[in-house]
């Protein structure tokens, strides 16, 4: 039986200003462990919004989100960030490595917010660099590898903890044709192998590579294929 790990309910963002800008309005969203999620729309639809919310770097201006079945809008940024390292993964189109480090430290830097040693997050890393096919890859530095292999390392670095749910936003913006192919590749054997994987896109073909389909209009959900309710005005 699968179980919610991400919930956002009624969720609404409005930023400040003259006029106030709303981004998000009334969204309803739940993720169950085991899917693999195309959150898709145009510029300007809110999906950057909904992925900073999802992922705790932002707080809604109504409504409640849940992350693996903690209440994240009472917490504090300090228990919201050790919930962040422990249930979360994050796949950011500019990669964001550290160019000086190895890859299998820019992997286990994914860890340093856990308590654990340093050679338990190595031997984590090098397991999860296993998993996305860069094990040979793993004592090069960051500025020694590819765009698709930074990616991949990137994609490592958010499995690497075995999190509840990974959010990936345009995993495929910087990297070329064939190279995007493959990594959508690798996102769909992660999930078949268990890794919960939510995908933010405005991209066709990435999202048909996902098994269920979120669209976005105006800060609105418009369409949800898993839930065909969802967006249906009365």
């Amino acid at each position: 039986m699968t179980v919610p790990v991400l919930q956002l309910a009624r969720v609404s963002k409005t930023y400040p200003g003259t006029p106030p800008v709303r981004s998000l309005l009334d969204i309803d969203l739940t993720v169950h462990s085991g899917e693999l999620v195309a959150i898709m729309g145009p510029s300007g639809s809110g999906k950057t919004t909904l992925l900073n919310i999802a992922a705790g770097l932002d707080r809604p201006t109504a409504g409640a989100v849940s992350i693996a079945g903690h209440a994240v809008q009472s917490m504090s940024d300090r228990r919201l960030s050790g919930l962040r390292a422990y249930h979360l993964g994050v796949v950011f189109q500019q990669f964001f490595l550290l160019d000086h480090l190895s890859a299998v430290d820019n992997v286990a830097a994914g860890l340093l917010y856990r308590a654990v040693g340093s050679s338990q997050r190595r031997r984590a890393a090098s397991e999860a660099l296993e998993q996305v096919g860069l094990a040979h890859r793993a004592g090069h530095r960051a500025n020694q590898l590819s765009g698709g292999e930074r990616q991949r390392v990137a994609v490592a670095r958010a499995i690497v903890g075995h999190p509840s749910v990974v959010l990936a936003d345009e995993p495929t913006g910087n990297l070329d044709g064939q190279t995007g192919a493959e990594l959508l590749r690798l996102l769909r054997e992660l999930n078949v192998r268990g890794v919960t994987i939510v995908v933010i896109t405005h991209d066709a073909q990435v999202a048909a590579a996902m098994h269920r389909h979120v669209a976005l209009r105006d800060g609105r959900i418009v369409h949800d294929d898993g839930h065909p309710d969802a967006g249906r005005t009365t």
